[in-house]
């Protein structure tokens, strides 16, 4: 893991280089000597479904992130940096959710590839869990970090530039993931959709000028979709008995904000963050105070603390797909943005009666 940053920038630099001729050859071979579309990698999948719905035949396109990875904690290969570099566009949100991407785009700065920041412009809610648990973690392990930076100091005596590039690396990655006080799962919003859908609409009419109509076109056939989606929310969220969920991922706090609900979770913002023995006690008894029958879980993790708080309640689990990446399920189901979203509006629906 220490020597990755370095992997990633040599074998850019050199991958490039040798496969810039390759490719070439092969768009040339495949295509009669013309490659009129554009290839286009993403970050999370709604990125990858909005930019394939609104580009049509004019693009390809593919998310880096694997089936069921965690975007929070992903980091590419050499050989998906290199693909990166080759593409005319990247498209990631620009909002510090992928810790490697800030690294990607300072690497690539020198490449030929436009990098797009697809949640451009759109204001990030504050989240309602500031994560009191990782000051939690800091006071329950303030003496071992003590020791623990004593021993650092000697072993970066022993291994000075390795470990100090180490050391930062892992610290830029914990500051990235942890968001701060915002929270940056905009596309599960489908009014913010709409711009994330937009930002990348005007992206690829800079990028091929002479299909702007047809990606109008699509664009406003997507923008239909999503506003029939967030009336479906309404519907919902109105009709609804109660307004609390129980989610072992705090991911949901649009939901919160645009439809009136509220999460209860046991980890943070980024899935990795836990509550201390304490906070465990508040959730589960905030939970029997709301009398909520349903524990959700994401679609990629079923984390044991979350499994422990399900149990204690003798809740019923249920699934949100929060859309970061597809599942090999979801693959072999050719599911999108909006059958995946007809499933989380019919779990909604089924936890908040």
């Amino acid at each position: 893991m220490k020597l990755k940053p370095m992997l990633m920038i040599l074998a850019l630099g050199i991958g490039t280089a040798l496969a810039g001729c390759s490719a070439n050859s092969s768009d040339t071979e495949s295509t009669g000597g013309k490659n009129d579309k554009l290839t286009i990698y993403t970050t999370i999948f709604p990125f990858q479904d909005f930019a394939t719905k609104i580009g049509g035949d004019k693009v390809e396109v593919e998310s880096v992130l694997p089936p069921g990875v965690d975007a929070h904690s992903y980091e590419p290969t050499t050989k998906t940096m290199v693909h990166i570099a080759q593409a005319d566009a990247f498209i990631y949100s620009g909002i510090g959710l992928e810790g490697f991407a800030d690294k990607a785009q300072n690497t690539l700065k020198n490449e030929d590839v436009v990098m797009i920041e697809a949640a451009k412009g759109i204001k990030l809610a504050k989240s309602s869990h500031p994560h009191e648990d990782e000051h939690a973690h800091e006071d329950e392990h303030a003496h071992e970090d003590e020791h623990a930076h004593e021993d650092e100091h000697a072993h970066e005596d022993e291994h000075a530039h390795e470990d100090e590039h180490a050391h930062e690396d892992e610290h830029a990655h914990e500051d990235e993931h942890a968001h701060g006080d915002t929270d940056p799962h905009v596309w599960l919003d489908p009014v913010l959709s709409i711009q994330l859908a937009e930002n990348i609409k005007n992206e690829l009419v800079k990028l091929q000028p002479e299909a702007k109509d047809e990606f109008e076109k699509n664009f406003n056939d997507l923008k239909a979709q999503l506003e029939d989606v967030d009336q479906q929310f309404k519907t919902v969220t109105d009709q609804a008995s109660k307004k609390e969920i129980l989610v072992s991922h705090a991911a949901y706090g649009y939901w919160e904000k645009r439809y009136g609900l509220t999460q209860i979770s046991v980890a943070g913002l980024s899935p990795t963050n836990e509550p201390s023995q304490k906070q465990l006690e508040t959730i589960i008894n905030e939970a029997k105070e709301h009398n909520i029958q349903y524990f959700i879980f994401d679609q990629n993790l079923e984390p044991k603390v979350s499994k422990l708080v399900k149990n204690e309640l003798g809740a019923e689990a249920l699934t949100l797909h929060n859309l970061e990446s597809l599942t090999k399920e979801d693959i072999k189901n050719k599911e999108d943005y909006f059958s995946i979203m007809e499933k989380n509006i019919a779990a909604l629906k089924k936890a908040l009666n």
